[in-house]
C-alpha cells in the first residue's frame, strides 16, 4: 500500500497544480448552483431532489475531463516508460490513480454541502436522502472514474479519451431514459444497466444491495479491463 499511497499523493497533487482542476471545480459549482437554486425557489420545497437529479448528467461530463490525462498524458510524453521501470505493479499504479480521481471528486463535492445547509435554514430538511445522495455521488463518481481510467489507458490522445469516456458515461446515465424505444422483454435488463436508475434509488435514502453491487461491479470491471490493457503494454 505504500506504493499505492505514493502514486495517490502524486496524482492528487498533480490535479491541484494544474489549472484544469480549478476550472472543472468552478464549472461544476456554477452549473449545479445555478440549476439548483433557480429551480428550488420555483417548487418551494426543502429538499435537494433537483441537485441530485441533475448530478449524474453533470458527472458524466466532468469525470471524463478529470480522468482523461491519467494514462494518456504519460503515454504521450513518454513518462509511462519510466513508470514501468519503477518497482511498482500495474495494479498499484491503477489503484493509486483511481483513488486520486475519486478523492478529487469528493473534494469537488465538499463545497456543495453549502446547498443542504442553506436549505435547512429555509425549511425542514430530511437529512437521510441528503446523506444517501452524497454516498450515491461517490459511488457514481467511482464508477465513472474507473471507466475514464480504462479509456485513458487505450489512447495517447487526451481529447479522444475525453470524448470516448463521455460517450460511455453519458450512455450509462441516459440508457434507462430511452427504454420506450426498445422491446418490453429488454426493459428489466437495460434498466439495471442505467447508472442514473441506481443513483436515484440511493439518493432517496434507500440503501439497496443491488444498487451498491452495480456501482462496485462497474468500477471493478473497468479497473480490471485497465489492468489487462496495462499488462499488455508491459
Amino acid at each position: 500500500m505504500r506504493q499505492v499511497n505514493y502514486i495517490f499523493k502524486k496524482e492528487l497533487g498533480a490535479y491541484f497544480v494544474s489549472p484544469i482542476a480549478y476550472i472543472v471545480i468552478s464549472i461544476f459549482l456554477l452549473v449545479t448552483g445555478w440549476l439548483f437554486f433557480s429551480a428550488f425557489f420555483l417548487f418551494n420545497q426543502a429538499n435537494l431532489r433537483g441537485f441530485f437529479g441533475l448530478l449524474p448528467i453533470t458527472l458524466s461530463f466532468l469525470v471524463p475531463a478529470i480522468t482523461m490525462r491519467l494514462f494518456s498524458e504519460e503515454l504521450n510524453t513518454g513518462s509511462y516508460e519510466i513508470l514501468l521501470t519503477l518497482p511498482v505493479t500495474s495494479a498499484e499504479v491503477i489503484l493509486g490513480k483511481f483513488l486520486a480521481s475519486v478523492a478529487f471528486i469528493a473534494a469537488m463535492l465538499v463545497p456543495t454541502v453549502f446547498y443542504p445547509i442553506s436549505v435547512s435554514f429555509l425549511g425542514r430538511l430530511d437529512w437521510g436522502p441528503v446523506a444517501g445522495g452524497y454516498l450515491g455521488a461517490l459511488f457514481l463518481g467511482a464508477a465513472f472514474s474507473g471507466i475514464g481510467l480504462f479509456v485513458s489507458s487505450l489512447t495517447r490522445n487526451q481529447i479522444i479519451a475525453f470524448i470516448t469516456g463521455l460517450a460511455i458515461c453519458f450512455g450509462l446515465t441516459l440508457i434507462d431514459k430511452m427504454l420506450f424505444f426498445l422491446p418490453r422483454s429488454w426493459l428489466g435488463f437495460l434498466q439495471y444497466l442505467g447508472a442514473d436508475f441506481h443513483f436515484q434509488n440511493i439518493s432517496k435514502g434507500i440503501l439497496d444491495s443491488r444498487d451498491i453491487v452495480y456501482f462496485l461491479s462497474v468500477s471493478f470491471i473497468a479497473l480490471y479491463a485497465t489492468y489487462l490493457v496495462i499488462e499488455e503494454r508491459r
